[in-house]
């Protein structure tokens, strides 16, 4: 079996554009992780990997090949933004959004830092604003802490997705300064699963 973690930065805020629309923002970097996993569903062998945007058609055929795609509110957010460059058959891939079944658990949205500061002990790299300020400078040293920015990112939704895998739940500390423990669901469907045996006879 084969899965993408994935991240995206983008060119603008929501300020720029007037709109609320993600596929106004455009998309400065897509980073990924690829990895495959064997039938207990234990990674085999990965590599993170990083496209500017002259770049995205060659990582399409990495998304065709996962049989799950797997990003933090990327349903809402990196998906739509990737609309505009996206092939049309995008949207309707096998994609699982964390942030979506962690709010089906617990009926509210959890940052992404405010999970891996509690769970794993770990944060994120850099401010998000400052990813389109690196964006903007466009010098080869803004660009490298852009793209290191991005892939950290990743290294933070795969290491936390893989805990939630496992583990069965998830910690963080709420709006009201409480340590919550969510329990959560990441595992595959079993027709998922088929389908992914199905393909490995062929």
């Amino acid at each position: 079996m084969f899965e993408v973690i994935f991240d995206l930065e983008t060119k603008k805020f929501f300020d720029d554009t007037g709109t609320f629309d993600p596929a106004d923002l455009g998309v400065s970097i897509v980073s990924l992780y690829f990895r495959e996993l064997d039938g207990d569903l234990k990674e085999i062998s990965g590599e993170m990997m990083s496209f500017w945007e002259q770049d995205f058609e060659k990582m399409w055929q990495l998304f065709r090949k996962a049989h799950r795609i797997i990003g933090f509110n990327s349903l809402h957010f990196d998906v739509p933004a990737l609309k505009p460059y996206s092939p049309a058959d995008f949207s309707k891939m096998p994609h699982f959004d964390m942030l979506a079944a962690i709010k089906d658990e617990f009926g509210h949205r959890i940052s992404l830092n405010a999970i891996a500061k509690d769970t794993l002990n770990s944060q994120k790299s850099d401010h998000g604003s400052n990813a389109i300020k690196y964006w903007s400078a466009g010098d080869k040293e803004s660009l490298a802490k852009l793209q290191h920015y991005c892939e950290m990112d990743v290294q933070l939704t795969k290491d936390i997705y893989d805990f939630g895998r496992n583990n069965r739940y998830l910690k963080f500390t709420d709006h009201w300064n409480t340590p919550r423990k969510v329990t959560i669901d990441f595992s595959y469907p079993p027709e998922l699963l088929a389908a992914a045996k199905q393909d490995s006879l062929f």
